[in-house]
């Protein structure tokens, strides 16, 4: 249903007939770590997010999986050789 507290207008799927079934009844505003993220947007003079309804759990346990400024960091190392192969690629 669409939202009638904070985010008025946009598809939320915690809005009953009833009135916002999230914990508390109202989404909570960012945290520090989600400065940034394309998926932010302004209501009523305040930051909130617009795929999570309480961001501070997203963040709780590491970086948030829907964070969209943050790259994780490959594993671009050497590969590990086997050197039993390597002497007899040598030898040839």
């Amino acid at each position: 249903m669409v939202c009638t507290t904070i985010r008025k207008g946009m598809m939320c799927p915690f809005m009953t007939a009833k009135g916002c079934s999230y914990n508390g009844g109202i989404c909570h505003e960012i945290v520090e770590q989600c400065g940034g993220c394309n998926r932010s947007a302004e209501f009523s003079s305040s930051w909130y997010c617009t795929t999570c309804p309480d961001p501070s759990l997203k963040w709780k346990r590491g970086n948030c999986n829907l964070a969209s400024h943050i790259r994780l960091a490959g594993s671009e190392g050497k590969a590990k050789i086997n050197p039993l192969k390597a002497s007899k690629r040598g030898k040839k």
